[in-house]
């Protein structure tokens, strides 16, 4: 079966592949030469954009869709920059300047304590939609630290591992918020697919 992952995040494709790697599923992305529209993320919840994206691409595409909506929520800042993840310095996807505003808001404050949320949402082309979230808990770190992962990663500190997301690449993908969502939908795929 083909399943069409709705993201232009070259990142979130590879990783999302090694995690929902399943004998009966082929997942295609925008690396197999399927073009795409943009859809706009105006929801204010991680659910109303992955729910938005899997089902205007599953209806564009006519394919099984999975889309994914995910971000830092920073108990400090009052869950931001949450649906702003992405864009939380202004540009979309720039990383290094979203890290470098979050540290700065975060200067005097002790409670660093923050979680990953993703949404991950399963649509048909006849639109049912079917969305489970996945979350991780942390610490956000000054420092960035590891050379792995992509985003918030390098400062995002597991005290059980003492590391963070950015130098456990091979255990992030198997316990990060992406993996948990991704798990739970896998646990439920059978069903969906009746």
């Amino acid at each position: 079966m083909k399943i069409f992952l709705a993201t232009g995040n070259k990142h979130k494709i590879k990783e999302i592949e090694k995690i929902f790697k399943m004998d009966n599923v082929e997942i295609l992305s925008i690396n197999d030469g399927i073009e795409i529209p943009e859809v706009e993320e105006d929801g204010t919840t991680f659910e109303e954009n992955s729910k938005k994206k899997a089902f205007e691409i599953a209806k564009f595409t006519n394919m099984i869709t999975i889309a994914d909506d995910s971000g830092l929520c920073v108990d400090a800042l009052n869950g931001a920059p949450g649906v702003y993840s992405a864009r939380y310095a202004g540009e979309h996807g720039n990383d290094l300047d979203n890290n470098k505003k979050l540290v700065k808001e975060l200067q005097g404050i002790e409670n660093r304590k923050a979680r990953f949320v993703a949404v991950i949402t399963l649509a048909k082309p006849t639109g049912e939609t079917y969305s489970f979230r996945g979350e991780v808990e942390g610490d956000i770190i000054d420092n960035p630290q590891g050379t792995e992962g992509f985003g918030y990663d390098p400062h995002f500190f597991m005290k059980e591992y003492g590391k963070t997301l950015a130098e456990i690449p091979e255990i992030k993908n198997k316990i990060s918020h992406r993996a948990r969502a991704l798990e739970k939908l896998k646990e439920n795929l059978d069903e969906i697919l009746k």
